[in-house]
């Protein structure tokens, strides 16, 4: 199956897996996380390769956008030690905790190519999070906490990757 006619069936069944987490109640990112995970473990579906550098001008900017316009500068300055906590200090060690076991368990893995796998990793989808927090009712603060935090946690990880000696 070509590339362009993958991408557009993967588009259809989000479409799909949308309409079903309304019908349901469920929150969209646990559905889309276990349609990926089918995806990913049935035979013979093609794996195209996407280019890091097109991910990070087609794919971050718009998320971060999103998140921007649609947050309090005001609440994001009241939260700030919280957000830089979790966005510099929680990806920093994250980073670190996902390298050291990477290596531990696949010794192959040089501890350079382990901290970029842990940069890469270590960001939490904040779009996931919000999405997630409105079907739970969480208070207004944490929301805001959580995508202050998405605002910069995918720049820590930016920087944390082109530090890495890999």
């Amino acid at each position: 199956m070509p590339v362009v006619e993958l991408v557009l069936v993967l588009l259809g069944v989000t479409a799909g897996l949308e309409v079903l987490a309304r019908a349901l109640g469920l929150p969209l990112p646990a559905l889309l996380v276990a349609a990926g995970l089918v995806v990913a473990l049935l035979p013979g579906i093609p794996r195209p390769e996407l280019d890091p550098e097109a991910v990070f001008v087609v794919f971050i900017p718009p998320l971060l956008y999103w998140a921007a316009l649609n947050s309090s500068l005001r609440d994001l300055k009241r939260h700030f030690a919280a957000i830089s906590l979790l966005a510099v200090g929680l990806v920093v060690a994250t980073t670190a905790a996902v390298a050291a076991v990477a290596h531990a368990l696949v010794p192959e893995l040089t501890l350079p190519a382990a901290f970029v796998l842990g940069a890469i990793v270590s960001p939490p989808d904040p779009v996931a999070a919000i999405a997630v927090t409105r079907h739970l009712r969480v208070p207004k603060p944490i929301v805001t906490v959580l995508e202050g935090e998405g605002l910069v946690n995918d720049a820590t990880a930016l920087v944390v990757y082109r530090m890495s000696p890999a």
